[in-house]
């Protein structure tokens, strides 16, 4: 069942052991897809240990910590016409990755498609799962799944090229909800992006994370997008309601100084999208304003 389509990308940071086992489950798969892990500056053995146990796996170390856009490295050495994301802390399911590709053959308008995620060890579906598949975003009758406003790079097989004509994930963001932009941008440029239920992966979130942190990437880098890509009422709303229901504290006060303090890059760089696009947000914002599983904690 050997598959060429597909290139697996995966970032780490200090996850030697887990890297090593979604490596290893990465390596069962019978698609047999080329890995590539970019490993962003880790100071505990990863990339020897990566080297000794799977020496068939291309690596690239950067040197320093360069967050998603060690994505972004990674994608600039793909040759396939396809690029599957997966975390150090997660793993593609026996089949799904030619499932993917396969609703990316047959669908040619499609740019991304988003698997199902059981969290592990239990196999439970993650509470984002109900959302994706209901997601009320409106969609053509050709679409073969729920469209999507943005994606889970975890999680996800993109075309390679649209990936790279929108740039892949913008540099500034970092880590914290950094698909977002993306997913816009690509939106844009006129791809859908859509949800497939039979395709699976599994997710084991690692321990080794800071949650205080993540949370105020993630309610900085909301802002930023919303005011890069949303016009005006929108972008206000979903700033009151972030100001509203984020936690009082100083991680969520941080957030938002930070998104404050780059406001003028945030005006120079500022496209609204093109009003078919923010008709599709525009639709997700009462499931965001009630998820449980898109609330900023930790």
């Amino acid at each position: 069942m050997t598959d060429t389509r597909t290139t697996v990308v995966v970032i780490t940071h200090n996850r030697c052991p887990e890297l090593l086992r979604t490596l290893d489950r990465l390596a069962e798969l019978p698609e047999e897809p080329a890995v590539i892990v970019t490993d962003n500056g880790s100071t505990d053995g990863t990339a020897a240990a990566v080297a000794r146990h799977h020496p068939g796996v291309r690596l690239l170390r950067p040197g320093r910590n360069l967050g998603a856009v060690g994505r972004n490295l990674a994608v600039r050495q793909v040759s396939t016409p396809y690029v599957a994301f997966c975390d150090d802390d997660s793993w593609w399911a026996p089949g799904s990755l030619s499932g993917a590709a396969d609703l990316l053959d047959r669908y040619p308008a499609v740019g991304s498609v988003t698997a199902r995620i059981l969290v592990e060890p239990d196999g439970t579906e993650d509470p984002i799962v109900g959302e994706l598949r209901d997601s009320p975003v409106p969609r053509p009758d050709w679409l073969p799944g729920p469209a999507l406003g943005s994606f889970l790079a975890a999680a996800t097989v993109l075309r390679t090229d649209a990936f790279r004509a929108a740039g892949g994930f913008h540099p500034r963001l970092w880590l914290g909800g950094e698909e977002e932009l993306l997913a816009a941008d690509l939106a844009a440029d006129g791809w859908w992006l859509t949800y497939a239920d039979h395709l699976t992966i599994h997710h084991q979130p690692s321990r080794v994370r800071d949650s205080t942190v993540r949370r105020a990437q993630g309610i900085r880098n909301t802002l930023w997008f919303t005011w890069l890509r949303r016009p005006l009422g929108p972008a206000l709303r979903r700033t009151l309601h972030l100001a509203r229901t984020v936690p009082r504290d100083t991680a969520s006060l941080r957030a938002f100084a930070e998104a404050t303090a780059a406001l003028p890059w945030v005006l120079r760089e500022r496209r609204v999208l093109p009003p078919e696009v923010e008709a599709r947000l525009r639709s997700l914002e009462p499931a965001q304003r009630d998820s449980t599983a898109r609330s900023y904690t930790g």
